[in-house]
């Protein structure tokens, strides 16, 4: 199963592209857990997931994020501003899945 962890400033702008992506994922017969949470809740969630993906309000906290994830080897990235604004669901797993691959 793939654990994949959307994080934006409330979590709340995330949840639509969240269930854009697990309708993707069962239409290609996939197991995944996504979950989307807000900055506040990063350090409690951030062991629990193989990939965090950032919403492009929160592309400036990466360093310090990626910094708080590197104790459990997990890759912080943002997620692409035109996939993000469009809900692209397939685009943002497929990058979620690539970025878990090349670990």
């Amino acid at each position: 199963m793939k654990k994949i962890m959307l994080c934006c400033s409330a979590g709340m702008s995330t949840s639509l592209l969240v269930k854009k992506m697990v309708e993707e994922a069962q239409k290609r017969g996939m197991e995944v857990e996504i979950k989307a949470f807000g900055v506040a809740e990063f350090a409690e969630q951030v062991g629990h997931y193989q990939v965090v993906l950032l919403g492009p309000q929160v592309k400036y906290m990466q360093s310090d994020l990626q910094k708080q994830a590197d104790k459990y080897g997990i890759r912080v990235e943002p997620i692409n501003m035109m996939d993000y604004g469009m809900q692209k669901g397939g685009a943002v797993l497929d990058f979620a899945l690539t970025l878990i691959d090349n670990k």
